[in-house]
């Protein structure tokens, strides 16, 4: 048997049970030669004069040998085996023989797949009636005797066999569960990185949508009024915009921690049709000049909860970049129904560049976050240069879900 154990005897059993297991059968074989045993299979012997025991080693010592490479070629020694099995089944009828061939045959069994096994049993089979026929036609036995060895036989070669199938079986299965827990713990990983990647991902949207605006925001608001000859009024008015921008990005910085350390309800408020005019307003306080045509709202009631936050996150972006890229332009915000879809577009015109580059690493981020917002609805979204301006646009379906 191949089970795993423990240390102690067992485990050096295992070790060396390729030389221990016919050194045993040699062991045995003299044994039984020296109490006299042989002629366990009488009948069938061919001898006329009754021999020594001691002949029995003539055959057991070779099987003994040829037991020895089972392991790397057990069909080979099964079928040599065999042979001396026979030899000495017609001649001394020893013990040896008999023991090394069930050893080999358990072997065999034990390695063989499938179609070893079939080939195995039918062999089995056809030998234990081959016995029969054989004590029944030449062997001066009675009926119930010939059944009897047939038997005997049967039950010695099949048990033998169907304990080794047994036990190959449930390694087998062993086996087999081992790739299922295997295979259940690598899905559970790869569900595990999915949903702290996923987490992550919402994490990067929610700063990138509140907190890095308004803090981008301060900056570039700082950076103008420092760029101007001094103004108590203007300068006054831009540390009240710093301080507006400061609170909000402070107040959506204590949402996101809340939500995290207690767990549950969404990282932020979802943006609405509400968060419009308040979007238009800051943006206007930055410098630019918008125009909002958003008349058909009405219109767009079924476009649905994830529609309707990610045409206001359209808005918003389109209107952050024009406050960073291009201060002072001229921005037409249309949001409208197009057919089935919902159509909104920000285009700006003219307008300056911050007045110092903003060190920060996340340009472009944005504008990519959308697209995957909007394609994940099943809308289109593009951004680019338009003419002497840029435009922002995307379309949605509706019905769109978050």
């Amino acid at each position: 048997m191949h089970e795993p154990g423990e240390g102690g005897l067992g485990a050096w059993y295992r070790r060396h049970r390729w030389w221990a297991d016919p050194l045993g059968a040699l062991v045995l074989s003299v044994v039984m030669a020296a109490f006299g045993f042989h002629g366990i299979w009488g009948p069938f012997s061919l001898l006329t004069d009754d021999v020594s025991p001691w002949w029995a080693l003539v055959l057991a010592v070779p099987a003994c040998v040829l037991s020895l490479g089972k392991a790397r070629r057990p069909w080979t020694v099964l079928v040599l085996v065999a042979v001396l099995f026979l030899a000495d089944l017609l001649t001394v009828g020893g013990v040896g023989t008999l023991v090394v061939l069930l050893d080999v045959l358990w072997t065999a069994a034990f390695r063989a797949g499938p179609r070893g096994r079939r080939v195995l049993l039918i062999a089995l089979g056809t030998a234990t009636a081959a016995l029969f026929l054989a004590a029944l036609l030449f062997a001066d036995v009675d009926v119930p005797v010939a059944v009897l060895f047939g038997v005997q036989f049967g039950a010695i070669f099949g048990t033998d066999y169907w304990w080794a199938v047994a036990v190959s079986q449930a390694h087998e299965l062993a086996e087999l569960h081992r790739q299922r827990a295997e295979d259940a713990a690598a899905a559970a990983e790869r569900d595990r990185t999915e949903a702290v990647q996923r987490e992550r991902e919402a994490m990067a949207r929610e700063l990138h949508d509140v907190v890095a605006g308004h803090v981008l925001a301060m900056a570039i608001r700082a950076e103008a009024a420092l760029a101007t000859r001094p103004d108590r009024s203007d300068d006054r008015a831009a540390l009240r915009a710093v301080r507006d921008a400061g609170l909000d990005a402070h107040g959506a910085l204590r949402s996101m921690i809340s939500v995290l350390r207690r767990g549950g309800g969404p990282l932020m408020p979802t943006p609405s049709w509400a968060d419009l005019d308040g979007i238009v307003q800051e943006a206007r306080r930055s410098g630019l000049t918008v125009r909002l045509d958003a008349a058909e709202l009405g219109d767009l009631g079924d476009l649905g909860g994830g529609g309707e936050q990610a045409v206001v996150r359209v808005v918003r972006e389109a209107l952050g970049n024009c406050v960073r890229h291009a201060r002072g332009a001229q921005v037409e915000v249309r949001i409208a129904r197009s057919g089935d879809e919902a159509l909104v577009r920000v285009r700006s015109l003219g307008g300056t560049a911050a007045v110092a580059p903003m060190r920060h690493d996340s340009e472009g981020w944005g504008l990519q976050m959308l697209r995957e917002r909007v394609a994940a609805l099943g809308g289109v979204f593009q951004a680019g240069p338009d003419g002497d301006g840029w435009t922002v646009e995307a379309r949605l379906p509706a019905g769109a879900r978050s």
